[in-house]
């Protein structure tokens, strides 16, 4: 089964009972067809909820809500557990989720930054979200890829919009934390991108793959509020438990 650049069902099947309907009105401002594939969702931002005084939020400059989305923010999937393969001239980006909620929010966002994707359910009960091969997404690919294997390039950063596309994929709730998850065989990548998250104020812990990772794990208040403050309010359709909350 697939699912369109814009959130919608392709074919006659249903997406799975655990998706939600997130505030489709504000994520579907679609433009007209150009033959190329799916209609690709504008970005739309829904109203503030009534109990936030926007006038007294200050946006922090490596925040998810400093600048509008970019083709550079999807780097914080491959700071995860995301891929990037070549063909030709162009790529495709992939990642296993666990959830289904995730798949909704990453198909949103990747329409946001006008790449369309689909997903289909795995045989260990996931799912995959797969870009179109596309040739904007090739410079991702030669930025990341060294032969076959991920590497995350000189100078990687990470910022408000890239880590909350990694979050979305694979950010997970503990009592005192919160896990970034890694990519399984992706070991040379685990060190710099600890230093990335070092960078912003995010120090965190490596779990290895016998610790219940490999993942990073963000403890303390300060870390915590910080991770909150970068990625932003939480997606429509992410559960309030699987998110950061602002202080």
């Amino acid at each position: 089964m697939s699912l369109s650049g814009t959130g919608d069902p392709s074919g006659r099947e249903t997406p799975p009972v655990l998706f939600l309907a997130p505030g489709d009105d504000a994520l579907r401002a679609e433009r007209p067809d150009t033959g190329r594939g799916a209609p690709v969702a504008r970005r739309a931002a829904p109203p503030p909820p009534a109990d936030v005084d926007e006038s007294a939020r200050q946006l922090t400059f490596f925040g998810a809500e400093a600048a509008d989305p970019s083709l550079a923010d999807l780097a914080g999937l491959l700071a995860g557990p995301g891929e990037v393969v070549r063909m030709g001239g162009t790529a495709r980006l992939s990642v296993v989720v666990d959830a289904a909620w995730r798949v909704h929010v990453l198909v949103a966002e990747l329409a946001l930054r006008g790449v369309a994707a689909t997903w289909e359910a795995t045989t260990d009960g996931r799912h995959a979200v797969r870009t179109s091969y596309a040739r904007t997404l090739k410079p991702l690919a030669v930025a990341w890829l060294r032969g076959t294997g991920k590497r995350p390039p000189a100078g990687f950063h990470l910022d408000g919009r890239r880590l909350r596309l990694w979050l979305a994929a694979a950010g997970a709730a503990e009592p005192s934390g919160f896990l970034l998850r890694l990519g399984v065989a992706d070991e040379g990548c685990w060190e710099p991108v600890g230093g990335a998250l070092h960078a912003v104020g995010l120090s965190g812990v490596l779990l290895g793959p016998g610790e219940g990772g490999p993942a990073y794990r963000i403890t303390g208040h300060r870390r915590l509020a910080r991770l909150a403050e970068l990625v932003g309010d939480p997606p429509p359709a992410a559960p309030a438990t699987a998110w950061p909350a602002r202080s």
